[in-house]
C-alpha cells in the first residue's frame, strides 16, 4: 500500500520555515558559529568513547582501532541516512547497492548477507536473527539527534559478545536535555532523494525531566540500470519516536525512549514491507565518582514481507509457482546489568549478565520455508574485564565474555590488550582476541518447501535447493593487531593498526548426493568447511590546517585468503564470503567561512570488488570496477538558528556500480543533489 501524497504536511513545514526566516530565534549567535566548527583535535583525542571497554575512556587511550563519527561530521557531510554517514569512517566497507540497501563490513567478508558486524543502537542490537547481519533498510534516526557514532574495526566479542568478529559499530543519539526547542527540516527537490521532511520538539517536564518528541518522512527515488531505464526501486518511509531523561537524585539517571516506522520499499517484483517498534529503558547509578552500575531492558519488534517472483511453468524440471512473500515477524525482549568498579587508575574491573529473548516467525512459505515455522531463542551471557595499571604509562586489560545460545550451546571469547603512553602524546597498543559468529535461522532451518517435488534449474530459483543444516556450528575467529595513536603536534593526528586474522569454521556450501537425478541439481546444504587468513593495516590523519579549516585523510589495505578445510570442498571456491576492495583511499575537507558558510567535501577510490552471486552459482564470479567518487555540501546560516545548505552525492559520474554485477540487471547509484532547509528555535 503506498503512503499518501504529503502535500500538505509538506506545506506546514515550509509555512514554519519561512516563520523561522522572518523572525528573531532564541539561539545565541555564538553558539551556532561554535557549532559549526565542531571539536578542535585535542578536544576530539579527550573525548569520551564507551564502546571499546563498555566504560568510558578517552578516544586517545583506547587501545583498540576506533574511529568517532560526530554530530557536526553528520551534519556537515549532508547524509540523509545512517549508512550514508557511515561512509565517514573510513576503517569501514560501505557499498550501496540499490536505493535501500547496502553491504556494510569491516576488514572483509562484506557479502551480501554480511553477518559478522555488529551494529547498536543506544546499546540495543538491531541485528536480524534471519541471516545474521544486519537490515539496512531500516536502521535510521533523526540525524540530527544523533550524538556520534563509534566504529570500531576489529573483534569486541569480549565486550559486545557473538557476531562482534570484525567490528561493532555503537549509534548514541543525544539526551533530551541537549535537544531542547522547536526544529524543523525540509529537504529534498533531488535526483534522487524527493522528499525528507522531519519535525522535532524538546521540553522540560520539570526541573529534572527533559524529554523530545520527533517525526521523519522520507522518500527516495529509484535508482538506474545500466542502459539508463529506471530500476522501480523507490522507497518511502516514516518514523517517530520520543525519549525523556530524567535525573530523580544527584548520582541516578533515568532514559525511557521508544521509536516506530513504517515503510515500503518498491521492487519490480512487489513490494516489501516494513514496519517496527521499540522501546528502551535504561537506569543509572554512580557510586563515590569512580563506580558506576547500569541496567538496560528493551523490547523490539520488527515486521518484515519480502516479495517473492512467480515462476512459470517449465517441464520436465518443475511445474512452476506463483507469487509468494515470505513474512518475518521477530520479537526481543532484553535484559542486561552491568557493573563498573573504579576508573582505571590504579584499576578497573567491569562484570555484566545479560538475558536476551526472541521469537521469530516465518510464514506464506510457498517458495523459502523454514522448519520450525516459530522458533524461540535464549541467549545468556556474563562477561567480565580487568584493566590494571603497569606502572605510570602502561594498562594491561584482560577479560572474557561466556555465552549460551539455542544453537550451539556455550562459547567462550577471551581477550588481551596492552596499551604504552610511550611518550608524550603517542600511545602504542596490541590485543590478541577470540570471537565467533553463532549460526542463524538461514543457516540451520531452511528447509525444501513442502510438496517440492522437482527443484528448478540452478539459474531460476536457488532456494528450492539450498538447505540449511542442524549441525553447523560457530565460526571462529582468532585475531592479532597493533597499533599506534599519535597527536605529534595540537594541530596533527595520526592512527595506524594493522591485524592478521585466522577464520576456521566458516560457512560452507557443498552438493549433497540425494535420490534425485538428472536433469534435476543436487540439493546444497551448508558445512562448516571454510579457513580463512586475512591481514591488512588501516592509517587515517587529521590536520587542523586553521581554527576554521580541518582536512582528513585515510587508507585502508586488506588481503583475503580463503580455502576449503582438509575433506571438504566449496561450490563456490571459498569465494562467496567476500567482496571486499583490497585497497581504499579518503580524503575530506571541511572549511568554515566568517562564521556563516561552511564548505565539507569527501573524494573516495575503492578497488574492484570480485563478487559471487549465489551459493548455488558455482565458482562464477562477477567483477564491480574500481571507481572514485566525491560528494559536496555547501551550507549558509542566514541568522541564527536557520540553515540552508544543497548537498551533491556521487558527482563525478551521472551514475556507477558499487555492488553486483557488470550486467544488465544491476543497479547503478546516479548522482543526488538536493537542497535543505532547518531552522531551530
Amino acid at each position: 500500500m503506498r503512503f499518501p501524497k504529503t502535500r500538505r504536511v509538506r506545506q506546514i513545514l515550509f509555512g514554519l520555515l519561512l516563520a523561522g526566516a522572518t523572525a528573531y530565534g532564541q539561539a545565541d549567535p555564538s553558539t551556532e558559529v561554535s557549532a559549526l566548527k565542531g571539536l578542535s583535535l585535542e578536544q576530539l583525542m579527550n573525548a569520551e568513547v564507551t564502546s571499546v571497554s563498555r566504560s568510558p575512556q578517552a578516544l586517545f587511550d583506547a587501545p583498540a582501532a576506533i574511529q568517532v563519527i560526530t554530530s557536526d561530521d553528520i551534519a556537515g557531510s549532508g547524509a540523509t541516512s545512517i549508512p550514508e554517514a557511515l561512509r565517514l569512517a573510513t576503517n569501514l566497507e560501505v557499498a550501496q547497492e540499490n536505493s535501500h540497501d547496502w553491504a556494510i563490513s569491516a576488514r572483509g567478508f562484506d557479502a551480501a548477507l554480511a553477518n559478522k558486524l555488529l551494529v547498536l543502537v543506544d546499546g540495543r542490537a538491531v541485528y536480524t536473527p534471519l541471516y545474521g547481519g544486519v537490515l539496512w533498510n531500516v536502521q535510521d534516526y533523526l540525524l540530527a539527534d544523533v550524538d556520534r557514532v563509534e566504529v570500531i574495526s576489529g573483534p569486541a566479542g569480549t565486550q559486545w559478545g557473538a557476531n562482534a568478529v570484525n567490528g561493532v559499530i555503537n549509534i548514541d543519539t543525544k539526551s533530551s536535555r541537549d535537544t531542547q526547542g522547536l526544529l524543523v527540516s525540509e529537504a529534498g527537490a533531488g535526483s534522487v532523494l524527493e522528499d525528507q521532511s522531519a519535525v522535532r520538539y524538546g521540553g522540560m517536564a520539570g526541573p529534572d525531566v527533559s524529554y523530545r518528541v520527533y517525526g521523519e518522512y522520507t522518500q527516495r527515488g529509484s535508482e538506474v540500470l545500466p542502459d539508463g531505464q529506471s530500476a522501480g526501486d523507490t522507497v518511502a518511509m516514516a518514523r517517530g519516536g520520543f525519549r525523556v531523561d530524567a535525573a530523580p537524585a544527584p548520582d541516578t539517571t533515568l532514559t525511557l525512549q521508544g521509536d516506530a516506522y513504517h515503510g515500503t520499499d518498491y521492487e519490480s517484483v512487489g513490494d516489501e514491507g516494513l514496519e517496527g517498534q521499540n522501546v528502551l529503558g535504561r537506569w543509572t547509578r554512580n557510586f563515590d565518582g569512580d563506580s558506576q552500575m547500569t541496567l538496560l531492558t528493551y523490547f523490539d519488534r520488527t515486521w518484515l514481507s519480502l516479495p517473492l517472483a512467480a515462476s512459470p511453468a517449465s517441464p520436465p524440471y518443475y511445474s512452476g509457482f506463483p507469487a509468494s512473500a515470505l513474512v518475518d515477524n521477530l520479537e526481543t525482549y532484553d535484559i542486561d546489568f552491568q557493573d563498573r568498579i573504579g576508573n582505571g587508575a590504579p584499576r578497573q574491573l567491569v562484570w555484566g549478565l545479560s538475558y536476551r529473548f526472541t521469537r521469530e516467525s516465518d510464514s506464506d512459505q510457498n517458495i523459502v520455508q523454514f522448519e520450525p515455522g516459530t522458533q524461540d531463542q535464549s541467549l545468556v551471557t556474563a562477561f567480565a574485564e580487568e584493566q590494571v595499571a603497569l606502572g605510570r604509562t602502561a594498562h594491561l586489560t584482560a577479560g572474557t565474555k561466556v555465552e549460551h545460545n539455542g544453537y550451539t550451546g556455550w562459547e567462550l571469547e577471551p581477550s588481551l590488550r596492552a596499551e604504552w603512553n610511550f611518550a608524550p602524546g603517542q600511545m602504542a597498543w596490541a590485543a590478541v582476541s577470540r570471537a565467533v559468529r553463532t549460526p542463524a535461522r538461514y543457516d540451520r532451518d531452511l528447509v525444501l518447501p513442502t510438496g517440492l517435488e522437482n527443484p528448478p534449474p540452478p539459474y531460476q530459483f536457488p532456494e528450492y535447493y539450498l538447505t540449511g543444516s542442524h549441525q553447523l556450528g560457530d565460526e571462529t575467529e582468532l585475531a592479532y593487531e597493533l597499533g599506534w595513536r599519535a597527536q605529534l603536534a595540537p594541530a596533527w593526528s595520526v592512527a595506524v593498526s594493522s591485524y592478521y586474522n585466522t577464520y576456521d569454521h566458516l560457512e560452507s556450501t557443498a552438493a549433497t548426493p540425494t535420490t534425485l537425478t538428472y536433469p534435476y541439481p543436487l540439493p546444497v546444504v551448508f558445512e562448516n568447511g571454510l579457513k580463512a587468513d586475512t591481514y591488512g593495516a588501516e592509517i587515517s590523519s587529521e590536520y587542523q590546517v586553521t581554527a576554521a579549516w580541518r582536512l582528513r585523510a585515510g587508507y585502508d589495505q586488506l588481503h583475503e585468503r580463503v580455502y576449503s578445510a582438509s575433506g571438504y570442498t566449496d561450490t563456490t571456491g571459498g569465494r562467496l564470503l567476500t567482496a571486499d576492495p583490497r585497497n581504499q583511499w579518503f580524503a575530506r575537507t571541511s572549511f568554515v567561512w566568517g562564521g556563516k558558510l561552511r564548505l565539507d567535501a569527501d573524494w573516495r577510490w575503492i578497488d574492484h570488488l570480485a563478487i559471487v552471486p549465489s551459493p548455488t552459482s558455482g565458482p562464477t564470479v562477477g567483477i564491480v570496477p574500481a571507481y572514485q567518487e566525491a560528494d559536496a555540501r555547501i551550507s549558509w546560516m542566514m541568522r541564527p538558528g536557520l540553515e540552508l545548505s544543497v548537498t551533491g552525492q556521487s558527482l563525478l559520474h551521472s551514475s556507477h556500480l558499487e555492488y553486483g554485477y557488470s550486467d544488465s540487471l544491476n543497479e547503478q547509484i546516479r548522482r543526488n543533489i538536493f537542497a535543505q532547509a532547518e531552522w531551530k528555535y
